[in-house]
């Protein structure tokens, strides 16, 4: 099983750092923000590009996935009834398939929730529509340049617009291009009250990038989310992508969060492998 952490964590820390810290700890890999970096992936030229690949190879560090890939430049949305909005929104898509190649990551991570709700006196036929005609020139893109596009299930407390992970493998079945898949998230799959493993396993396939945290919105081991289960879930369904910490509330400061999270996962997954060599052991 493979870990990586969400740089965000990091706040203002500098990226080799960063890199560097997340290695020290145990971590396989580092998922990126792009506005963490700038205000878009557009004004992150090419030299820069291929100096953040190299910096994560010299420190020894993968780079997983890049994630709130609309949280700026302002002004994008899915599904909005302005086509020229839409079109904005279709371009960037491209624009963050090529950074996401480009730095040598294998996944895009598509949350943002205000950027893709179902506005008023607007069909949800029109907004899937218009959604599906956003992402499918991206998603060609990322067939090309080997990356996944994975569209994000979300509780209905945050997007009107796919809530669950069966609307979510519904929706992207619609390109029937292998590039376009989702994501799991932990926090997330909580929110349809249903066993996290039953969501894994009717899932398998379909997604190619998972986020661990918990209910509460912070990392691995600082809730009540068993994460053992869980892993047991990914074993069996024979993922091989990352498991990658994704927060939301920082205030138990960056290093700690970092530590237990990935001590949580790590405990586990030792769980899930001597509970698999018990039952080898007894036939």
């Amino acid at each position: 099983m493979k870990f990586s952490i969400c740089n965000e964590i990091f706040r203002d820390w500098d990226l080799r750092e960063v890199f560097r810290t997340a290695r020290k700890m145990g971590y396989d890999a580092v998922e990126i923000a792009p506005f963490t970096l700038a205000d878009s992936v557009e004004e992150i030229s090419r030299p820069e590009r291929a100096r953040i690949r190299a910096m994560a190879k010299e420190e020894g560090i993968a780079l997983s996935a890049i994630h709130w890939v609309l949280v700026k430049p302002e002004g994008l949305y899915i599904n909005h009834p302005d086509k020229e909005i839409r079109e904005k929104t279709s371009k960037y898509f491209i624009e963050l398939v090529d950074f996401c190649a480009d730095i040598g990551a294998k996944a895009i991570v598509v949350g943002s929730p205000h950027q893709r709700r179902v506005m008023e006196n607007v069909s949800f036929e029109d907004a899937r529509a218009w959604a599906l005609e956003t992402f499918r020139a991206a998603v060609n893109r990322a067939r090309e340049r080997e990356v996944s596009l994975c569209l994000e299930p979300l509780g209905s407390a945050e997007t009107n617009f796919i809530n669950t992970a069966r609307e979510a493998i519904d929706f992207t079945r619609e390109l029937d291009n292998p590039a376009f898949k989702i994501i799991l998230d932990v926090k997330a799959m909580s929110a349809e009250g249903r066993p996290l493993p039953e969501i894994i396993h009717e899932s398998k396939g379909h997604f190619a990038h998972f986020h661990a945290n918990d209910r509460n919105l912070k990392g691995p081991g600082f809730g009540d989310v068993d994460f053992v289960p869980i892993l047991r879930a990914l074993k069996e369904v024979g993922y091989e992508g990352y498991v990658s910490v994704e927060v939301f509330q920082f205030e138990e400061g960056a290093e700690v969060i970092a530590s237990r999270s990935l001590e949580t996962l790590q405990k586990a997954w030792q769980e899930v492998l001597r509970q698999s060599n018990t039952r080898e052991a007894n036939g």
